[in-house]
């Protein structure tokens, strides 16, 4: 898809270094997936090249850069909102920034009782509490 078409902006008669506010609209399509790349126009005036390299980042999904307190912050709000039932952790190299993800951030969203700290089974399975299944060849 477009860069211009994802992002839900009419960029025929913007060029890339002006702010791009102005161009953003929310097409019926587009409404769920609108939110995570144009709201940084309302807080800031991005220019349509620095909006686009921030959603090239961020693949398109919510970008978090801070310090981890101020990450713990953001998806709390976004979790306790309704927002999120859970998260998808993508850093842009690994293994340092998932390292430093799981050694900063779990912490904090474990001790605000976000993210658990135990499990009370084995396998996925037990933990949703669902029965052993026996497999077809145990028989054989």
């Amino acid at each position: 898809m477009e860069p211009a078409r994802y992002l839900a902006l009419y960029t025929e008669r913007l060029p890339a270094t002006k702010p791009a506010r102005d161009a953003a609209q929310v097409p019926p399509a587009l409404k769920a997936r609108h939110f995570t790349p144009v709201a940084p126009l309302h807080a800031a005036p991005l220019t349509l090249r620095e909006l686009y390299y921030r959603v090239a980042a961020a693949r398109g999904h919510l970008l978090l850069v801070g310090t981890p307190a101020q990450i713990a912050d953001v998806l709390e709000r976004w979790f306790k909102a309704g927002a999120a039932d859970g998260f998808n952790v993508m850093p842009p190299f690994f293994p340092g920034q998932f390292d430093a993800f799981a050694d900063d951030v779990v912490p904090l969203l474990q001790q605000r009782g976000l993210f658990r700290a135990d499990y009370t089974a084995t396998t996925l399975r037990g933990h949703l509490g669902l029965p052993r299944r026996l497999s077809a060849f145990a028989g054989q």
